[in-house]
């Protein structure tokens, strides 16, 4: 007998959960020796400083846990980056928690204030941990959708915030509202006057804000990135969420950081002690070193707005439509217009091709909505070298 024929059977918690998309075209992408250009993760090294860093802290012994909350040194440091930047003044001690990365930072709030039958309101197309993270809590996702903007053509221009369907979506039920910004998959930024906005629709209830900031230190041509810190009446309603390996080019290494107000924190902690306890020791001394040089950070809208022209230029002799991409590491893009018989694909089916045929794996922008919705547009990750880049876009000119 196969002992998985005596397995108990039980209800799933995520019954409707596979295996993400990010999986699925990074296999696929192996498989067929493709470029990927799907998932997000750089192809380059990190700074061997500090690796030499983390190092240092191995052979210094700090290799047992930490405290719970995460080491001292780390937590006064995004103290004041935080000020810097932002102007807010968080408390390490009782307001700065580091995280098994951004996504555990995510689960952890949403499973520390939201109950079974609150409300949480996300915006589509949104991250895919949204959701399932939800749904183990107990919650309700309400998704509003971006609203797309098309030129004259019909090819998808830009994305815009949903106000009018925002505004309708809370109501004395709406435990949380998750925003995003730079926006993942879009690249979308909020401005100033967007937070100003979201604080008029929230002040009068009592909705808590999760902000995603993963990527704040990748914005664009001069602009600035408006973290909820930088807003008191959204920072005292809100959980802010941010990585060292995006900022940093150190993804496997799921470091990050939920600042938020005592209260939020308390709770946050309750559940975060018992989620992972703790973080991994000498990555956190090698990154409080490292944090101390506020160039590491402040060079990277350069670093990466010089990787998103050049990939921008390359596209341009394709016939692909760019859609803008003021933030993040991703490059949009419309296939719609193509004159191939592929661009009547939807969009899963066209990455697949994409991929499979021309050697260049991307992200279908539809695999960030629960319901099928079809634009005609897909993410490219630019977080590559130069050579990576030149490799793919040689390819895509043949579109």
């Amino acid at each position: 007998m196969n002992p998985s024929d005596t397995t108990p059977s039980f209800p799933s918690r995520l019954p409707n959960v596979g295996t993400t998309v990010f999986t699925v075209m990074s296999a696929l992408a192996t498989e067929h020796q493709a470029i990927n250009l799907g998932q997000g993760f750089p192809d380059f090294p990190c700074d061997r400083k500090l690796i030499a860093n983390v190092n240092d802290a191995m052979l210094a012994d700090h290799n047992q846990y930490p405290p719970m909350l995460g080491i001292k040194e780390l937590r006064d440091g995004i103290a004041q980056k935080i000020k810097g930047l932002y102007g807010h003044q968080y408390d390490p001690d009782s307001e700065i928690t580091i995280t098994a990365g951004g996504t555990q930072g995510i689960l952890t709030a949403i499973l520390a204030c939201v109950s079974p039958g609150d409300e949480v309101v996300i915006i589509e197309p949104a991250y895919d941990s949204y959701r399932p993270s939800i749904e183990l809590a107990g919650g309700k996702t309400i998704a509003v959708s971006l609203e797309v903007i098309r030129d004259e053509q019909g090819q998808v221009a830009s994305y815009e915030i949903p106000w009018e369907a925002l505004a309708n979506a809370i109501h004395s039920k709406t435990r949380l509202i998750i925003i995003n910004t730079p926006h993942n998959p879009t690249g979308m930024v909020w401005k100033k006057t967007d937070l100003d906005r979201l604080a008029d629709l929230v002040k009068d209830t009592s909705a808590l804000i999760l902000s995603d900031e993963v990527y704040e230190h990748m914005v664009y041509d001069g602009a600035s990135h408006y973290s909820v810190a930088s807003h008191p009446l959204l920072a005292a309603r809100s959980f802010l969420i941010s990585s060292f390996g995006k900022t940093y080019h150190v993804t496997g290494w799921k470091v990050g950081y939920v600042a938020a107000p005592p209260a939020l924190s308390k709770e946050f902690r309750k559940v975060h002690q018992f989620n992972v306890f703790t973080v991994n020791t000498p990555m956190q001394y090698g990154l409080a070193s490292y944090l101390t040089d506020a160039s590491h950070y402040l060079n990277l809208p350069a670093f990466y707005q010089a990787k998103r022209d050049f990939f921008r230029a390359g596209l341009s002799h394709t016939g692909f439509t760019l859609l803008p991409s003021p933030g993040t590491y991703f490059q949009c893009v419309d296939y719609s217009a193509l004159n191939i018989p592929q661009a009547k694909f939807n969009e899963a089916d066209f990455c697949k091709w994409l991929t499979t045929q021309v050697g260049v794996a991307a992200i279908p922008v539809s695999a960030f909505y629960d319901q099928a919705t079809e634009s005609g547009v897909i993410r490219f990750c630019f977080a590559k070298q130069e050579q990576t880049l030149s490799n793919a876009l040689q390819r895509l000119q043949s579109l």
